[in-house]
């Protein structure tokens, strides 16, 4: 069963439906996805810290070498994945559970991990970001101004997109509704990103 969960991780952005459709057994299933749920929320942190402004900046004190920058990456997108995944999770459950769902709190929590992969996608844009711009991508001004700045910010814009659409679908998909009651579901926990865009 964990090699199944690990294999609809991917799957989720080909065959959403199928994903968040397994999402409603429970019992050993659940112990079944913890791992992956783990590694995505990892992932997702790293990927959410890495597009922060502090990341672009990280460098600019230079006490700070390139050797610092996995580590702060690593430690501070545990702490944000962590965050993320327990306080938007609390925040979907919530939305749900106003809009009648039965499932409990750890359900939702899931639903939100595996709508959040395409967040996690971002960091395959980072290898080829560090052999263009080196450690540009971690100062102010730069190489990596313009342009490349833009296309990143975009494509991060376009996979918080995927990622709330795949959210408002695995609700849908969950609890069997009709779209507009799942996207009343889904709005708190959406409306703290598109707070944190707007501000």
């Amino acid at each position: 069963m964990e090699r199944d969960w690990w294999l609809r991780t991917l799957l989720v952005l080909q065959q959403p439906r199928a994903v968040f459709e397994a999402l409603r057994a429970g019992g050993d299933e659940e112990e079944a996805r913890e791992e992956p749920i783990l590694a995505l929320v990892l992932l997702v942190g790293i990927a959410a810290v890495l597009a922060t402004d502090a990341a672009s900046r990280l460098m600019d004190d230079f006490a700070i070498d390139a050797i610092v920058v996995p580590v702060w990456a690593f430690v501070a997108g545990g702490i944000y994945g962590v965050a993320g995944y327990f306080g938007l999770g609390a925040l979907a459950y919530l939305g749900s559970r106003a809009a009648g769902s039965g499932y409990g709190y750890r359900r939702a929590r899931h639903v939100l991990a595996f709508a959040a992969v395409p967040l996690a996608l971002t960091l395959l844009a980072w290898p080829v970001l560090l052999v263009a711009y080196g450690e540009d991508m971690f100062r102010s001004g730069g190489a990596d101004a313009g342009a490349a700045s833009t296309g990143f910010d975009v494509l991060v814009a376009a996979t918080v997109a995927w990622s709330a659409m795949l959210l408002v679908l695995g609700l849908r998909t969950l609890n069997a509704w009709s779209w507009p009651r799942a996207l009343l579901a889904a709005l708190p926990a959406l409306a703290v990103p598109a707070a944190v865009y707007v501000f």
